[in-house]
Formats: C-alpha cells, sequence, structure tokens
C-alpha cells in the first residue's frame, strides 16, 4: 500500500455529526433490514486521533438478509465488494456521496466475531483516557514515521491493537 497517504488527525467534534448524516442515509437506505448502524473505529473514540474517516458497522439479524441488504444499498449507491478476507464483515464501496465524509462501510450479522472485535474495541477505548492517549500517540508517530505507506502505518499500530485484544479476550 506504498504511495496512499497515511492523514491522521487529532480528534474532531465535527466526525459525530458526521456519522449521524450517513447513518440517516443508511437509516433511510436499509429500513427495518438494520438492527442497529453502528459508529466504530478510531472516529467514535472521544478524543482520539484518527485518519477522517467513518467506519461503520451495519448490523443485520443473520447472513440470511444479506441479499436484500446488497439490494437496498445498492439502489442508495453501494457496490458490494465481499468480505475482503475478513469472515463476518462484508465491504461496500460507493461513488458519489461527496456530501458526506469519506466513510467506510461494513454489514455484519449480529453474531458476528468482526462485529464483537469492533464494538468491544471502541467500548474499551470509549472508558479507558489514558489507553486513548497512548493509542493517538502511537497513531501519530506511525503516520509521521510512514507518511506513504498505509500498510507500514497499520503494522506499525498493530501491536497496540493486539494487546488490547488480549486483554478483552478477543
Amino acid at each position: 500500500m506504498m504511495g496512499k497517504a497515511v492523514i491522521v488527525e487529532h480528534y474532531n467534534e465535527a466526525w459525530k455529526a458526521d456519522f449521524q448524516a450517513i447513518r440517516d442515509e443508511l437509516a433511510d437506505a436499509l429500513g427495518s433490514l438494520a438492527l442497529r448502524i453502528e459508529h466504530v473505529g478510531s472516529t467514535s473514540v472521544k478524543g482520539l486521533s484518527a485518519k477522517p474517516v467513518i467506519d461503520i458497522d451495519v448490523v443485520i439479524g443473520n447472513e440470511s438478509q444479506l441479499g436484500d441488504v446488497i439490494e437496498a444499498l445498492g439502489k442508495a449507491g453501494y457496490n458490494h465488494e465481499g468480505d475482503l478476507g475478513i469472515k463476518g464483515r462484508e465491504a461496500f464501496k460507493y461513488d458519489g456521496k461527496e456530501h458526506l465524509r469519506k466513510h467506510h462501510l461494513y454489514v455484519c450479522a449480529e453474531d458476528s466475531a468482526e462485529l464483537k472485535r469492533h464494538i468491544t474495541f471502541r467500548d474499551y477505548l470509549r472508558s479507558h483516557p489514558e489507553a486513548v492517549r497512548e493509542y493517538s500517540r502511537i497513531k501519530e508517530e506511525g503516520a509521521s514515521l510512514f507518511p506513504d505507506d498505509m500498510g507500514k502505518y497499520i503494522e506499525y499500530k498493530s501491536p497496540f491493537i493486539e494487546k488490547i485484544y488480549g486483554e478483552l479476550g478477543l
């Protein structure tokens, strides 16, 4: 992933409203197919430095609904990309959403291990300010060390994430 600029910004209060705007469009498109629409990833944790991209998990009852979800999201301008190598998390890309903050959209069944990981990690960070400070420092350092190499940046921050996952039994 050389060449892809790594931009990490200090926490931005606007990310909450950015999520809400995306969430509202998704809720309109999905109706009762979505049990919940969760703001996950670093932008969902107050005070945490992050790439300014909103990560969203749409939670569905079970995988048998995926066809209907793909169809509904397709009508709303999202194209299914498959699980991109991560079981239990279906990815979607989009075009023509300039009115919304850049975002990554995933659909997970309620019992998905990946969803559990996202929510548990987010909730841990939300309640551990010292971990937020440490993770922010690591992310800012990684972006500074590897400004044009997303792969190395991800590698750099992985030990912190794995340590927390270990503590949480994930």
